[in-house]
């Protein structure tokens, strides 16, 4: 016997009120701006937080989330509109309207990559260390900015008549499935997998702050990086705008090679017993979370 899931509340039925929070005169405050400002604070705040539980200087922390905002941002702008340049090459004047939507969390990981690696250059400081401290950060980010999506009624999923269905206005439905109503709230999808790799960051680091098990440095970033992965993987699958090149999906063709590149660090650190190849050497002691840096190291992390 079928289950007829069309007898269940309503209750997970998702409606966008729209991309607008609030206008005040001229001035109009959107809901993705607003949500991409708050995980930026909340993230900086997290950082600084663990920061001081591994006995880092918190200020290095506050100045790498400049660097990543400028990094991370106008990445995840520019890759979006390389893959979708037909559309702005008619509309130039619509490059620049990221409050509209439109952004690529792979290019704001690339951009913030490139920003993480100069300012540890400069800083001399450990680029894997720094690495772990954001991860959390940036996968609890990464949850609160997806629900942008939801406001903006865009990157959902193909139609569904699931009890959890999302209603998508008909000016914002592909041509092809404009007959259709209710899509995959993909936007949550990603959203809880991000949730639940974050709890699982945290988990670790706590964890380890109690030396069961001490993780070597580097290992929380790419266990986000392999996780995190891992999710857009499958729930690319089942979007409709996906980002394409020829027939396949970008996305998922960065989440396998972010999947490998995550796998084969963890095997290089634990199986080969080796540390990664950093931008500095690696401090006398342990750089690992679970063991208190000695002096060298903190005289290094508070440069």
């Amino acid at each position: 016997m079928a289950l007829d899931l069309s007898i269940l509340p309503l209750a997970f039925q998702f409606t966008s009120p729209g991309p607008t929070l609030v206008r005040i005169g001229p001035l109009t405050i959107r809901w993705y701006g607003l949500l991409i400002a708050t995980a930026v604070l909340i993230g900086v705040s997290l950082s600084q937080y663990l920061a001081k539980r591994r006995n880092v200087n918190p200020e290095l922390l506050s100045d790498l989330s400049i660097w990543l905002v400028i990094g991370a941002i106008p990445a995840a702008r520019l890759y979006y509109v390389l893959f979708q340049w037909p559309e702005y090459a008619q509309h130039p004047e619509r490059i620049i309207a990221i409050w509209q939507g439109g952004i690529a969390i792979h290019g704001a990981i690339l951009g913030g990559l490139v920003a993480a690696l100069i300012f540890a250059k400069l800083k001399q400081v450990s680029f894997w260390q720094l690495a772990d401290l954001v991860a959390p950060s940036l996968i609890l980010g990464q949850a609160i900015g997806r629900w942008g999506n939801f406001f903006n009624s865009e990157a959902f999923g193909r139609p569904t008549n699931l009890p959890w269905k999302l209603y998508i206005p008909p000016d914002r439905r592909p041509p092809e499935l404009a007959n259709f109503e209710y899509f995959h709230p993909t936007f949550l999808y990603e959203s809880l997998w991000d949730l639940m790799v974050f709890i699982l960051l945290i988990t670790l680091f706590f964890r380890a702050l109690q030396g069961k098990p001490r993780l070597k440095v580097g290992t929380l970033f790419l266990v986000y990086f392999a996780a995190y992965s891992l999710g857009r993987l499958w729930i690319e699958g089942f979007r409709t705008d996906s980002l394409m090149l020829g027939p396949l999906r970008i996305a998922q063709v960065v989440s396998l090679i972010g999947i490998l590149v995550g796998l084969a660090g963890l095997a290089w650190l634990y199986i080969a017993q080796r540390p990664l190849p950093d931008v500095v050497s690696a401090p006398k002691g342990d750089q690992g979370i679970g063991r208190q840096p000695d002096k060298a190291t903190r005289k290094t992390n508070d440069q």
